[in-house]
């Protein structure tokens, strides 16, 4: 299995259970790994023939930066369907940070994983 990843992109967005958190846009961090055949793109070296991890961030950055989500936890579930559904992509392991959402921790999030590992 070969991995595409994303790290550290960084998206604002309403997120969260408390009042004060609707009302404002937080800055979100995701990661995502995600399996992909890149064994074609490695002999013909064109673009079309992987997985556009630009065509990802670009699509991750919409949705999310739209999204107003409660929970860390229903996010990471849309943006692995959307991954999974719209990308030629079997395996995703996503990764979402709320930096600065409990006292003294430095990071806080979830991490799921969606699909078949092949």
């Amino acid at each position: 299995m070969d991995i595409v990843f994303l790290r550290d992109l960084k998206i604002e967005a309403i997120i969260g259970i408390f009042d004060w958190e609707r009302e404002i846009k937080q800055t979100l961090s995701l990661d995502l790994e995600m399996a992909a055949d890149v064994a074609k793109a490695a002999k013909t070296d064109a673009i079309e023939d992987t997985l556009d991890y630009k065509a990802v961030a670009k699509r991750l950055i919409d949705f999310v930066g739209q999204s107003e989500y409660k929970l860390v936890e229903t996010l990471a579930e849309k943006v692995a369907n959307i991954v999974l559904s719209e990308f030629d992509v079997s395996w995703v392991k996503v990764r979402v940070n709320k930096p600065g959402a409990v006292r003294y921790a430095g990071d806080v999030g979830v991490i799921i994983e969606r699909g078949e590992c092949t």
